[in-house]
């Protein structure tokens, strides 16, 4: 496992978490985590949307070199990832208007979201570490989040930016995992 994949792996859910504390305190108004999502923060409204951008942007690159690093998950499921990290630069480089949606931001949160929680499923390989034990359960587990946020979101739910970051956490988190879990062969 090179350095460098362990590192980005790592970087990820510092600057997704990070990213979304720093800009919401940002917010002259306030601003409730539990009801707004994420891509509020980084909006052409928002009050120094760059700190969200940036961290987006970021999430993404690290995604994408977690995945050309971590050489014990299946290819498919490496390139699922890189994808999802693609789509998240996409997202970061699509904000959200003053108000309502963006159909372009939709789109790149529809294809990131998806790949980024599918992407354990099609990594796991026989005789690797770690194992299908640990992959499938984990996709299981992502994608039981995603459909917790698409609910939320299609019914306009009350707890849609808790959703969102519940599942955006277990995304930034799981490749660190992954990385942390292949580096103990």
């Amino acid at each position: 496992m090179p350095w460098w994949a362990v590192l980005s792996s790592a970087c990820a859910p510092v600057l997704l978490i990070g990213g979304w504390q720093l800009a919401a305190a940002r917010q002259p108004d306030g601003f409730d985590p539990v009801r707004q999502t994420i891509s509020a923060l980084a909006a052409r409204g928002a009050t120094k949307p760059w700190i969200m951008t940036t961290a987006l942007a970021g999430v993404g690159v690290c995604h994408m070199t977690t995945a050309a690093g971590l050489a014990s998950a299946a290819v498919p499921g490496r390139a699922l990832l890189a994808a999802g990290g693609a789509a998240t630069v996409s997202l970061a480089a699509l904000p959200l208007p003053i108000t309502g949606d963006s159909s372009a931001h939709v789109a790149a949160a529809s294809i990131a979201l998806p790949a980024l929680s599918l992407w354990p499923a099609l990594a796991a390989r026989r005789g690797a570490r770690p194992g299908p034990a640990v992959w499938l359960p984990a996709a299981a587990g992502l994608l039981g989040l995603l459909s917790w946020f698409m609910i939320g979101y299609f019914s306009e739910g009350p707890r849609i930016g808790l959703s969102e970051r519940v599942l955006a956490g277990a995304q930034a988190l799981w490749p660190l995992a992954a990385v942390l879990l292949a580096r103990r062969r």
